[in-house]
């Protein structure tokens, strides 16, 4: 079984720090990408940030200098570190994992975790 676990979401007041974590679990060979997206109310399921099994990172405007994503591949575990949260941060975090190969041959597209709620307010 495969599972993606969020964990580090809470309520913050704005101008303070996050940080967030997703391990994954299962017997994992490799994964392509892993990244983070946000779900607001009423608004689509939006790209944070992505990072590749290379290093290579991509942010979404919104958050650029703000946020930084990280990975362990030791650990199969990505981060993401938010500093200056404004309460347009408020959402659902989802982590996913995209091009998920597992030993035994099997292989996944893409996984989504549960979600962690991020609540920024005063």
């Amino acid at each position: 079984q495969v599972q993606l676990v969020e964990s580090g979401g809470g309520l913050v007041q704005p101008g303070g720090s996050l940080r967030l974590s997703c391990a994954v679990s299962g017997s994992i060979f490799g994964i392509k990408a892993m990244g983070w997206y946000r779900q607001a109310p009423r608004n689509q399921r939006e790209l944070v940030a992505t990072i590749t099994s290379g290093g290579s990172t991509n942010y979404a405007d919104s958050v650029k200098g703000r946020f930084t994503i990280s990975r362990d591949n030791a650990k199969n575990t990505v981060y993401l570190q938010m500093n200056s949260l404004k309460p347009e941060d408020t959402a659902v975090y989802y982590c996913n994992a995209e091009g998920l190969a597992m030993y035994g041959s099997s292989w996944y597209d893409d996984y989504w975790g549960q979600g962690t709620q991020v609540t920024v307010s005063s």
